[in-house]
């Protein structure tokens, strides 16, 4: 009987591979068996090396190839096999990533678990456009919801505690709903000028930025055919993006003066 292995519950950040840290890095190198979601990228996927077992189990709104408590399960038995599992999952394990579900999960079956943080999307697909999250005179803190709730409940947030004008408001998965988010914020006092943010594919060389107002953030990203994955800053620091934007993706660099190109 094989002794248990391990689940390293591991951050694969928003796209950009060099985003990983140095542990990712290393148990990517090491691991018998990466399990691992939809919005890891294939620069990431391209790290893992031949030869190692690949499980896809991608959930897309409406479309899930394994519910939550198969792929619980599933990571179970890979390590009741006595392997070394890597549970990949995009941004960061424990911020709206379910992470904490899955360790509870193993804990309660015995298996032993590690977690590896990874850069969540709020803090690098903000910074690759250009946006800070905090900036003193400007916004004081941070608040990050998910515009997309279990079993696609309705959305029942604190409307009047977001609409802050003294923080920055960060939203996973609002493309759905992201008319309502915006007018749900405008009605609790949120003013309709209030500057606003949408990346999608974040700190990936196809990472679009769309600034707007809250208020004509909905129409915009329509117009603009924007997709998921999109994310989605509210607040005064985006009046900084364009002064603070670095970021060329590789279709910009294509028609970038020399002196402007600030990655390969």
């Amino acid at each position: 009987m094989h002794e248990n292995g391990t689940v390293y519950l591991v951050g694969a950040g928003p796209g950009d591979p060099e985003l990983l840290t140095l542990k990712a890095t290393r148990l990517l190198e090491q691991a018998d068996v990466v399990v691992y979601d939809r919005l890891v990228s294939e620069a990431v996927l391209a790290l893992i090396p031949g030869g190692v077992s690949r499980i896809s189990v991608g959930k897309a709104a409406g479309r899930h190839s394994l519910t939550q408590d198969e792929i619980n399960e599933l990571l179970v038995s890979l390590a009741r096999r006595g392997r070394c599992v890597v549970r990949l999952k995009g941004g960061d394990p424990f911020v709206f990533g379910r992470g904490s579900e899955e360790a509870l999960h193993l804990r309660r079956r015995g298996i032993a678990f590690e977690v590896v943080p990874g850069i969540t999307a709020a803090v690098a697909c903000s910074a690759y456009a250009g946006v800070p999250l905090t900036h003193r005179g400007l916004s004081r803190g941070v608040q990050m919801v998910t515009g997309h709730f279990r079993d696609d409940e309705p959305i029942d947030l604190d409307w009047p505690s977001l609409a802050d004008p003294d923080a920055t408001l960060v939203i996973y998965m609002g493309l759905a709903n992201l008319a309502r988010i915006s007018n749900e914020l405008l009605s609790a006092g949120l003013a309709p000028g209030t500057p606003a943010l949408a990346v999608q594919s974040g700190t990936t060389p196809v990472q679009q930025r769309l600034l707007a107002t809250l208020g004509d953030l909905p129409r915009r990203v329509a117009a603009a055919g924007l997709s998921a994955p999109l994310l989605v800053v509210i607040g005064r620091t985006v009046s900084l993006a364009d002064e603070l934007d670095w970021y060329l993706t590789s279709e910009e660099q294509v028609h970038a003066a020399p002196d402007r190109i600030v990655r390969a």
